[in-house]
Parts: structure tokens; C-alpha cells; sequence
């Protein structure tokens, strides 16, 4: 007996799934073809902040790369290619008809559970993107630098309790953001939510979360790394206080990043952008921990992935966080000319934003105040007390004079643009 022909609710059903080739969006370009950040725009950006992780510093836009008639794009490529909201992966993995039909009928990894239920994956998408990017005000790591700060604090001292409060919930976004990064099934995300975790346990705990967070720099760099995987392992640290089995038998089959199987799907960027973020915080983690011999051989790692980036703040910053962490992993084992070594090179790239054509001078003078700071420390490790002082003073006045001028051209500026409204109306 033949195959029996549809009901006309089938043939219905049938004919909402088939899919309209003319209606599709160009098909994604090769993933070799996408460089991100890494290429300059012929023109200046629109104004506006974006958020952004270690890797893509929330900046003004409009600046010019030094050496270059380019102008840095603020990071926007770079921050595509890691939320991937057009789905690209997915599109070159599935094909375009089996991706289109997937998304049609709602078949594609998404949370269906919970207050995002309701949501499309891209919608969810975007919300990844605010837990893992967006910094305010009360932020204590908010800021273009990543550089490590040892936490001085007497065991009678207790901290706000507003501060502890937001730094649990900052931790809390980052958790989240690891569960939903699992759940879309996104990489890159998991090892950015990693790195953030990394951040924020140091934030939160200081030494006391050092081990924590190196555990998962280690896993935000596996991910972002050639090898596999245990998406399993990773999913533990979302917990509030994940349970370590030490029996626990690790299944990595799942492509990392950099995976000859996964380049075949996105570009080699992606790995690079997630590895930066991850190895400045697995060095972070290793000097609250006092290892600071693999503290600096980790952050040294950084710099290789930074050569052919361009000169522009945004990037300046983190090689600015190097130098300096760098620096710092000297200054505590009591070698202050080597220390310096780092600073210099740390204020030079200040100077250069200063002084050459296209730099951000408020980049450059805040980069600067930074390698003082250290500077300042360094001496002061080394009993070299009235030196320190007299840097201090001289950081903390320039920082006043810095603060001044930025208010008064935040005033001007505002003042500009309620003038050009009023003329518009």
C-alpha cells in the first residue's frame, strides 16, 4: 500500500515550515575572511560606549590608530564575533535550510525555563552580552585596567556592606552568564563568563578565592585552547559553592576554540580574543596566590597575542596591564630595577597617545598615573619611603588636575549638545 497522502492540517503544518530562499539573509562569510578589531575603519565610529570585556574596553570611539590613517572601531567587530548574533556558527555548521527550518520551529539551543522562556535565542543572546559586559559606576573593577591589586585589609575591618553586597551580585551575573553561555551553547561565552568569574572571586575574596579563581581561569583557557573540553566540568562552576569531586573522571570531547574541528566554523580570532582575557586573569589569580614566578610567565603569554594588534587605547590598555603586572611580580619579590623595567615600558605607551598623532590623551595620562602608582609601591617595598611619598603626591595631584579637566569638558560638552537640541526644536 502507497504512502497516504497528508491532511490538509499536515499539508498546512508542512507549508509554515518550508522555508523562502529569497526571504534569507546573506549566508555568513569564511571564517578566515572575519578579522574582527583587528582591521581599522577608513572613518570614525559613531560616538557612544560599548560594553565590552577585558578584551573590548568600553571607550569613546572616533580615535585614530597610532601609525595609521585608520580609525579604531571601539571594538564593536570584536565583540560580534564573540557574541555571534547572527548566528553565524550555527548557520555554517547546519547548513542554511536545516538552520532556517531549526529557527523556525524553535529548535535551536535556547533557555526554556525560567524568566527567559519567553525570549527568542537571539533576544537571550543580548542579555549574555549585558551580564557579561556592562560595568556601572559602583563597579570596583570598572575601568580599562586589569592590573592586580593586593587587598590590605586588618581581620577587625569590615567592609561596607553595600560594596560586599554588589560585589556578590557582580558574581552572581557572572555564574549566570556561565549557566546561559552553556545553555545557547556558546563557547566562547563560557570562557569569557570563566575569565569574569576569575575577576570577580579575586574581587570578592582576594587570596582567600585565589584558588577558586584560578580553577577557572585554567578552564576559561582550556576552552579557549586547541584541545577539548567537559562542558560537565565547566558547569560546576556555576554553582554558588561548587562541589570538586577530586575522583570526578574528566570526558573533554567537546572542541576547544582553537580545535582544528571549531576553526572550521569560526575564525582563529575568537580564540585569541578569549585567551587574552583568560591568561591576564590566570596571572592575576597566581599573584594573589604568591606564585609569582608563573604569575609572570603567564602574563608574558599575553604579549605574542597583542603583536599585530593595533595601537590604539583600547588594546593599549591591556598591554599597559601586562607591563605593569609584570612589573609588580618584581617589585614583590623585592627587584625593583627589573620592576621598573616594566613601568617604563607601561608609561611609554601613555606618552605615546599623548604625543603622537591620533592618540587619546586622556588614555595616556590616566596609563601613566597608573606605571607612578606602581612605581610608587615598588619603592616603597625596597625602603625607599620619601621616594614613594614624593610620587604619590605627585600622582595624586596630577590625578586632581586630570579629574578638574575632565569635568569641565564633560560640562562643555553637555552644555553643547543641550544648545544644539534647543536649536533643532
Amino acid at each position: 500500500m502507497g504512502k497516504q497522502s497528508k491532511s490538509s492540517t499536515g499539508k498546512k503544518k508542512a507549508l509554515e515550515r518550508k522555508i523562502d530562499k529569497s526571504t534569507l539573509p546573506p549566508p555568513p562569510p569564511r571564517p578566515e575572511d572575519e578579522i574582527g578589531s583587528a582591521k581599522p575603519l577608513d572613518k570614525p565610529a559613531l560616538p557612544g560606549s560599548l560594553f565590552s570585556p577585558r578584551a573590548l574596553l568600553p571607550l569613546r570611539s572616533g580615535f585614530k590608530v597610532i601609525g595609521s590613517d585608520g580609525y579604531d572601531d571601539g571594538g564593536v567587530a570584536d565583540l560580534s564575533l564573540l557574541i555571534d548574533l547572527e548566528d553565524s556558527v550555527q548557520r555554517r555548521k547546519r547548513g542554511e535550510n536545516e538552520y532556517f527550518s531549526a529557527l523556525k520551529a524553535d529548535l535551536l539551543p535556547r533557555a526554556t525555563r525560567g524568566p527567559m522562556a519567553k525570549m527568542t535565542r537571539r533576544e537571550q543572546k543580548v542579555s549574555l552580552a549585558q551580564l557579561l559586559f556592562s560595568e556601572d559606576d559602583d563597579c570596583d573593577d570598572k575601568g580599562p585596567s586589569e592590573v592586580y591589586i593586593e587587598q590590605h585589609r586588618a581581620e577587625d575591618e569590615d567592609e561596607d556592606v553595600a560594596t560586599l553586597k554588589h560585589r556578590s551580585d557582580r558574581l552572581a551575573q557572572a555564574r549566570a552568564a556561565l549557566r546561559l553561555s552553556l545553555l545557547l551553547r556558546e563557547p566562547a561565552c563560557a570562557s569569557l563568563s570563566l575569565s569574569e568569574l576569575c575577576k570577580r572571586k579575586l574581587t570578592m575574596s582576594g587570596k582567600n578565592g585565589a584558588e577558586e579563581a584560578l580553577r577557572c581561569a585554567d578552564k576559561a583557557i582550556e576552552i579557549a585552547g586547541p584541545g577539548f573540553w567537559d562542558s560537565d566540568e565547566v558547569a560546576l562552576e556555576a554553582d554558588d559553592e561548587p562541589a570538586i569531586d577530586p575522583k570526578y573522571e574528566k570526558n573533554a570531547t567537546t572542541p576547544s576554540l582553537a580545535n582544528p574541528a571549531t576553526l572550521k566554523l569560526l575564525p582563529i580570532r575568537v580564540s585569541q580574543l578569549c585567551m587574552r582575557s583568560a591568561l591576564l586573569q590566570r596571572g592575576n589569580a597566581l599573584a594573589a596566590m604568591g606564585r609569582e614566578e608563573e604569575a609572570e610567565a603567564t602574563y608574558r603569554q599575553v604579549l605574542p597575542i597583542l603583536k599585530d594588534e593595533p595601537r590604539c587605547a583600547r588594546v593599549d590598555w591591556e598591554r599597559h596591564s601586562v607591563y605593569v603586572n609584570i612589573g609588580n611580580t618584581y617589585a614583590r619579590r623585592g627587584d625593583f630595577d627589573k620592576a621598573d623595567e616594566q613601568y617604563v615600558l607601561a608609561e611609554q605607551l601613555g606618552k605615546d597617545h599623548i604625543t603622537e598623532n591620533g592618540g587619546s590623551e586622556d588614555d595616556g595620562r590616566s596609563m601613566i598615573l597608573c606605571a607612578k602608582r606602581s612605581r610608587a609601591f615598588a619603592l616603597k617595598r625596597v625602603g625607599k619611603i620619601e621616594e614613594a611619598k614624593k610620587l604619590l603626591r605627585e600622582v595624586v595631584e596630577q590625578k586632581i588636575k586630570d579629574d578638574a579637566a575632565a569635568a569641565k569638558k564633560k560640562e562643555e560638552e553637555a552644555a553643547k549638545a543641550a544648545a544644539g537640541e534647543s536649536e533643532t526644536q
